[in-house]
């Protein structure tokens, strides 16, 4: 199926994306490990929740851990909008094609509207969250990967072909893909708001479920850096997949997991793609390159690992065809 061609004018405008909400089991465990290892500030705390930013980010946060008994799970993903009438008009828009739709309240954000995706992804969209003084330039609260922003997401979905074109509509454009050659269905996708390689990208897989979520990083020599303090911390099985250059999207990248299994991509140097007439790039799913531009293939659980969605049913993918997985 041909990729969607991009839609300049949505019916709202979606900056990027924003923050994501992760249950977890133990909340001072993975408190120590986003902070002390990775690397986020802490901008607020309770009993049940740990809010986080990274040292580039001017918005409260951009992590909430959620001690829950449902730990290993995602609570909602979100997005920032345009201005304040975006929110109503992706309201009415998400009405029309049948999504729930509610207003809910959010500590540290304005008017906040929850909804989901066409796969029945939690996602919510805000104009307006609490504003923090700059820490870019306090080099001494950088520590563990020193991480700079937020970056992206990646999702399993069972269609691809369809996520692609329910995000694709709402303004989300294409900068790579992957199409399986016998049934001519994409494999996976990458799509952007904010002018980088991807906001958010679909995998091919039983979904959905989250794949991971990545943090922009100065240089890859802080990824080396992290993989030598995780391997002398106690968190070397925690290292998953890395470090490499993918040949997809050309960043530099690490993936690892947090205490409850949430992957976390470490990422640095991909390319910039603000030009509406960009035409995406097409890899072939065999192609040892597009994994790792190195050659190096991914380990199976890359392929088979993700975390659920609270109270969201999955679905198999029909799609049999596999990229190269290493032995």
């Amino acid at each position: 199926m041909p990729v969607p061609a991009p839609n300049l004018y949505p019916d709202f405008n979606t900056i990027r994306l924003s923050h994501v909400c992760l249950n977890v089991k133990d909340l001072a465990a993975s408190r120590t490990f986003y902070t002390e290892i990775i690397g986020l500030q802490i901008t607020d705390e309770s009993e049940s929740h740990v809010y986080l930013r990274a040292m580039e980010e001017r918005g409260h946060h951009c992590i909430i851990l959620q001690k829950s008994d449902q730990p290993g799970t995602v609570e909602v993903m979100g997005f920032k909008t345009f201005d304040e009438a975006d929110l109503d008009r992706a309201e009415a828009y998400f009405k029309g094609k049948g999504r729930p739709t509610s207003w809910v309240e959010r500590p540290f954000q304005g008017r906040t509207l929850l909804t989901s995706d066409n796969m029945g992804i939690p996602l919510e969209f805000y104009h307006k969250m609490d504003r923090l003084a700059p820490i870019h330039q306090k080099y001494a609260l950088y520590r563990g990967v020193k991480p700079l922003r937020i970056d992206h997401f990646n999702c399993f979905s069972h269609d691809v072909d369809a996520s692609v074109d329910f995000y694709s509509d709402f303004g989300f454009r294409v900068t790579e893909y992957t199409e399986d050659d016998d049934s001519k269905k994409l494999w996976a996708a990458w799509m952007h708001r904010k002018g980088g390689v991807h906001d958010m990208a679909f995998t091919n897989g039983t979904g959905p479920r989250m794949h991971h979520v990545a943090f922009w990083v100065p240089t890859p020599l802080n990824i080396i850096d992290l993989l030598d303090l995780m391997a002398t911390t106690g968190y070397v099985d925690n290292i998953e997949r890395g470090p490499g250059r993918h040949g997809i999207s050309n960043a530099f990248f690490l993936y690892v997991l947090d205490p409850d299994g949430h992957r976390i991509e470490i990422y640095c140097s991909d390319y910039q793609t603000v030009d509406p007439d960009l035409e995406p790039i097409k890899w072939d799913l065999q192609d040892p390159q597009r994994q790792t531009l190195w050659g190096a293939a991914a380990p199976e659980s890359w392929f088979k690992h993700g975390t659920p969605f609270v109270g969201v049913d999955q679905k198999v993918s029909e799609i049999k065809a596999s990229p190269i997985i290493a032995p």
